[in-house]
């Protein structure tokens, strides 16, 4: 307003050095800023401020901060090391300040440094894979690529080592099982992907959930695929919807908004997809909101499993929930009628043992919980390797009691 009064007046002849000085003393500028104001109008017909170029920091800057913890000083030092025009370190200071009170979002310190050893130890086993000692004048060429604990299928899961799915550790020679229980899970979560609902799976530690929602999910239908999501430890909002990320293996980087990050996450979730929490009874009520999030997006096709000791009371801190679950289904432990039949299936050591003295077994030591007895198992098989003369009997087992036991 005060440029233009005072070209009207120039354009009118009536403009003075008077009118120039009482202008700059109501702009509170100095009498030569209202002269160039007045040129650069004449000149350049612009009667406001020229707009100041707005700094931003480029997403490789934003990766170099996140990796650097959020410390601006040190991104300050590889813009300078990087070379070219570089904005002072106040001035970054303030750009991270302004983006970041706009809603961009920074990892937390220690899942960076976390994934920052993740990634030099993954360099570091590489770099040894490449030096490896040659073998009868020639490098091995091929290994045998472990199986992945989480694992992402279009139809049922991998399978490893003697037909059992992937991320299931047996003896060797040992095979599962269909048990009543393993029937029941499947039945439980075969109803849930027919109404893209979800299930609960739970029991004591060791009576085989995790082996059970496996087997459950070793053949799905065409079109679906599964996905397990690991739990970190003291899992936060933040680390669920990395993990998330991770397990469905989304291409490129984790992006640094969480906005972003949901929409990669229910981008994918658009298509029929099981999705397997493992250890839920770790997650907190806002982890648990996250879930039912992604499952209620009306863009998403999931099936919810949630597994684990103690799962159903973590989903009860969460009744809307906890009320949206479709299956309750719990894991018992094997009853004594069906220890001979399962036990003798499961590993072929223990078809030599009178059916008598497998249920002494569980009495004794097992009480009918799978984990006990697959490492029941695999000590027995290491008695009879090393032993001289070793035979199954009580004596023999009594001694392996003690090693699967805990102290009392």
């Amino acid at each position: 307003m005060l440029v233009a009064r005072l070209l009207e007046l120039d354009a009118a002849g009536a403009l003075t050095t008077a009118h120039v000085r009482a202008g700059a003393q109501v702009g509170g500028v100095n009498v030569r800023t209202v002269w160039r104001w007045l040129e650069a109008a004449r000149t350049e017909g612009r009667v406001e401020r020229r707009p100041r170029a707005r700094l931003e920091l480029s997403d490789q800057a934003w990766e170099v901060l996140a990796q650097a913890g959020g410390n601006v000083a040190a991104l300050y030092r590889y813009l300078k090391e990087a070379g070219g025009e570089v904005p002072s370190l106040a001035s970054l200071h303030r750009v991270v300040r302004r983006d970041l009170q706009a809603g961009r979002v920074l990892p937390d310190r220690a899942v960076v440094r976390r994934e920052r050893e993740e990634q030099q130890t993954r360099h570091a086993l590489s770099d040894l894979a490449l030096a490896r000692p040659r073998e009868g004048g020639a490098e091995k060429e091929k290994t045998s690529a472990p199986s992945r604990l989480v694992s992402e299928a279009t139809g049922g899961l991998p399978v490893g080592e003697g037909g059992a799915p992937a991320g299931v550790a047996l003896p060797a020679g040992a095979r599962l099982v269909w048990t009543s229980s393993v029937r029941a899970v499947a039945e439980a979560v075969g109803q849930a992907m027919a109404t893209q609902g979800a299930v609960c799976v739970f029991g004591d530690p060791g009576r085989g959930k995790t082996a059970a929602v496996r087997m459950a999910l070793s053949e799905v239908p065409p079109g679906w695929k599964v996905t397990w999501v690991p739990v970190p430890v003291r899992p936060s909002v933040a680390g669920m919807r990395r993990a998330a990320f991770d397990a469905l293996a989304l291409a490129g980087r984790f992006p640094h908004t969480s906005a972003l990050a949901d929409a990669a996450v229910t981008g994918a979730l658009s298509e029929a997809r099981v999705m397997v929490v493992d250890e839920a009874q770790r997650l907190p009520v806002p982890c648990l909101e996250y879930l039912q999030s992604l499952w209620d997006h009306p863009g998403t096709r999931i099936m919810l499993v949630l597994c684990g000791a103690g799962s159903e009371r973590a989903l009860a801190r969460l009744p809307q929930l906890a009320s949206r679950i479709g299956a309750w289904q719990e894991v018992p432990r094997l009853t004594g009628a069906e220890v001979a039949t399962v036990v003798s299936g499961f590993h072929p050591l223990w078809r030599t043992v009178p059916a008598q003295d497998l249920t002494w077994i569980d009495r004794s030591c097992a009480h009918g919980t799978f984990r006990t007895w697959a490492a029941l198992t695999a000590h027995l098989q290491n008695a009879l390797l090393t032993i001289a003369d070793a035979s199954i009997d009580r004596a023999l087992l009594r001694r392996l009691f003690q090693r699967v036991a805990p102290p009392l």
